[in-house]
């Protein structure tokens, strides 16, 4: 297909490798398990609608933060079940209910109004039951008075109660004790629903880390997030049981080089002075993209399979870095700054580790004047542009 020819800076998205971590997630847990794919903050930057394009095969639902998100995927044509893991505002219940979006609800004060814009529509509004086994963010209690509330509410007009979740808060570390702590509190609340004569369809409480270290927290469904996308919840998973591959990249090019002699700062507030003469090249990328400042004086491209170090302070819209060692460094040479160029790879984990960040945060921070390009057996089959006409 015909696409712009981007000069500044792009993110090229693998679509196979999203396709490659689904199946190897797949492999990882039962047949009969289902999946519900975490496209929430854009799909971690990589573009909802066409990650849940490419992952609907393999999902029977999806699940975002917010109704903005699930309205945007129903705008496009995504068709299966969406679930909104953070709280709605009762000013959107008709729309999520004409739409069949499934919101979390944990209180009466929720249910009530939903349950009443459901009887007025004439309709059935799904939810999904949030329960507090620990993370202490949202759902009701495991425990008694928590199960009478979803009994109370499972008891309301025109309410269905599809799904129970609940998120584990430390399943991504070696020791598992917590979240085991917490799978025990959920199984129980569920026995506490049984005892009240509630059966719920949909239960899952694995995220990422869960379908590949807790077998036993997958249930009947599973939630993958961050996995998705290539990366790993943490360092201290068991990666050898799920092969992943990353699907984003970040690519620029050089727009200048000169040459800098000794005794000279570079960039805002001259934190790095050249102790020799230098060729400097310029990368027309910078924090206003969502590439950390952070990286300033510690981290590094890749250019012409080379690591070429950044010199002092990233700008808003520009950074610089060391090619004195890189023949053949001119205007239009390509720059690497996550992804691999010749033997050299940069990846999200290798960004946070350089800089002290989170790599979940540095993936969703990558800005929208970023223009995705979508690849498929290595050509170009899309675009997302905030710029495009």
């Amino acid at each position: 297909m015909n696409h712009k020819q981007y000069t500044r800076v792009y993110a090229p998205v693998d679509l196979d490798a999203i396709v490659f971590n689904m199946e190897s997630m797949r492999q990882n847990i039962d047949q009969k398990t289902g999946m519900i794919g975490v496209i929430k903050t854009d799909a971690y930057g990589h573009g909802s609608v066409p990650v849940a394009e490419a992952i609907e095969h393999y999902v029977d639902g999806y699940a975002v933060a917010t109704a903005d998100e699930a309205m945007l995927l129903r705008r496009n044509g995504i068709r299966k079940m969406i679930l909104i893991l953070g709280v709605t505002h009762p000013s959107r219940y008709q729309e999520l209910i004409e739409e069949e979006i499934r919101p979390a609800i944990f209180t009466m004060e929720q249910a009530k109004p939903l349950s009443e814009m459901a009887v007025r529509l004439h309709k059935t509004a799904k939810v999904h039951l949030a329960l507090d086994t620990g993370m202490r963010r949202i759902g009701m209690e495991a425990d008694e008075a928590g199960a009478d509330l979803a009994a109370a509410i499972g008891r309301l007009p025109g309410i269905e109660l599809e799904g129970l979740f609940t998120h584990f808060s430390r399943a991504d570390e070696k020791e598992k004790t917590s979240a085991k702590k917490q799978l025990e509190r959920y199984l129980h609340f569920t026995d506490l629903l049984k005892e009240r004569g509630i059966e719920i369809p949909m239960k899952h409480c694995s995220n990422s880390a869960g379908i590949i270290d807790l077998p036993q927290a997958n249930l009947n469904y599973v939630r993958a997030g961050i996995t998705i996308y290539g990366m790993y919840p943490s360092d201290d998973v068991q990666k050898d049981l799920v092969p992943l591959r990353p699907a984003l990249g970040l690519k620029s090019f050089v727009t200048y080089v000169k040459e800098i002699g000794p005794g000279e700062e570079i960039s805002y507030g001259g934190t790095y002075v050249t102790e020799r003469t230098m060729r400097v090249a310029t990368v027309p990328v910078g924090y206003g993209d969502g590439y950390p400042r952070s990286l300033s004086n510690c981290g590094y491209v890749l250019i012409c399979g080379k690591r070429a170090p950044i010199l002092g302070r990233i700008c808003m819209d520009q950074f610089m870095v060391d090619v004195t060692d890189i023949p053949g460094v001119c205007v239009d040479t390509p720059v690497t700054l996550i992804g691999t160029d010749g033997q050299e790879t940069i990846t999200m984990e290798k960004l946070a580790e350089l800089c002290g960040g989170f790599h979940y945060e540095m993936v969703c921070d990558i800005g929208k004047r970023v223009p995705r390009v979508y690849y498929r057996n290595g050509r170009v089959v899309g675009t997302m542009d905030c710029f495009a006409e």
